[in-house]
């Protein structure tokens, strides 16, 4: 099973490697990690995704909480829950046609183009994981050349 984890922490020097030792140490891989400050300086949201069954993630929200500078943690429902993810995909150009077809893809993902070149393109897209990785195969017969992502960032839904 797919968790996103939102951590809210005090903002001190170490927490990082903190949270970040716990998983290496219960034996859970992170996916993705994305790390801001909140509206108070006091404090920063650690965004985790992770898999693992109903137990292991209890038990790594169990853990998390327990920490000393861990002010919540909460195990987000995707279907609640509002997240997306940065990536930046350099394409190969190999002919004129190849822009064009590149920014109808990028269009129908809502992505933008940026830097084009003689021989590359970079399109930014802010998606879900899925949106990107169903961009990402379409991108494919272009020639990927490189990818940077950001990880998953996320704020659950108001209850109303």
């Amino acid at each position: 099973m797919w968790a996103i984890l939102s951590i809210l922490v005090e903002n001190k020097p170490g927490i990082l490697f903190k949270v970040t030792h716990l998983f290496r140490s219960r034996n859970f891989n992170i996916d993705s990690i994305s790390v801001g400050i909140t509206d108070d300086e006091n404090y920063s949201r650690m965004t985790i995704t992770t898999y693992g069954d109903d137990k292991q993630i209890e038990q790594i929200v169990k853990q998390l909480d327990k920490m000393i500078d861990t002010v919540e943690v909460i195990h987000l429902d995707e279907h609640k829950t509002v997240f997306r993810e940065l990536c930046i995909f350099k394409l190969n150009l190999n002919n004129a046609n190849d822009s064009m077809e590149i920014n109808k893809l990028a269009n129908a993902y809502g992505g933008k183009v940026h830097d084009v070149k003689k021989n590359s393109i970079m399109v930014e897209l802010t998606a879900t994981p899925d949106q990107i990785k169903a961009f990402e195969e379409l991108a494919q017969p272009f020639g990927i050349i490189d990818v940077a992502r950001t990880g998953v960032t996320a704020l659950q839904r108001s209850g109303s």
